[in-house]
């Protein structure tokens, strides 16, 4: 099971997917962001060329966790890339991610330039890999991220 993993932003979705266990999440790609739909068409065709099973992509969950206008925004996106990909879309919280991918690139020593053009990537890596990490011990997995819910 192939999953792909999206950082959702206004202007870029960072992009990763997993091994074929689901296992480990590597950083793909940047998607610049042009239109609604050809985003939708490039996140589908490397759905398709990656023969993924579902999509995760990040919910962006205030720190308090609560949901904002960004929620909202990537509710829409997640249901029409459901609809024009065919493939479940599972929303994860992702508060920190972009933090922690910003400490990891910070350590890695990467200069302030090569860090903006891969960080969301990374931060789509992060999300996937949370996501993957909390399935492994539970039969079936929540498709908001959120096991209050």
């Amino acid at each position: 099971m192939r999953l792909l993993g999206l950082d959702y932003g206004t202007r870029r979705i960072g992009v990763a997917v997993s091994d074929e266990l689901a296992i480990t999440a590597q950083s793909l790609c940047v998607i610049v962001r042009k239109t609604t739909a050809a985003d939708l068409d490039k996140i589908a065709g490397i759905a398709r060329e990656r023969g993924v099973s579902a999509i995760v992509i990040g919910y962006p969950r205030r720190l308090d966790g609560t949901e904002g206008v960004e929620c909202e925004r990537v509710m829409r996106f997640a249901g029409c890339l459901e609809s024009r990909c065919g493939l479940p879309v599972i929303v994860w919280d992702e508060r920190f991610t972009t933090r922690d991918a910003e400490a990891l690139l910070l350590e890695a020593d990467m200069s302030r330039k090569k860090r903006k053009k891969v960080i969301d990537r990374v931060a789509a890596a992060l999300i996937l890999q949370g996501y993957m990490d909390s399935i492994k011990d539970t039969p079936t997995a929540s498709r908001t991220g959120d096991e209050d819910s």
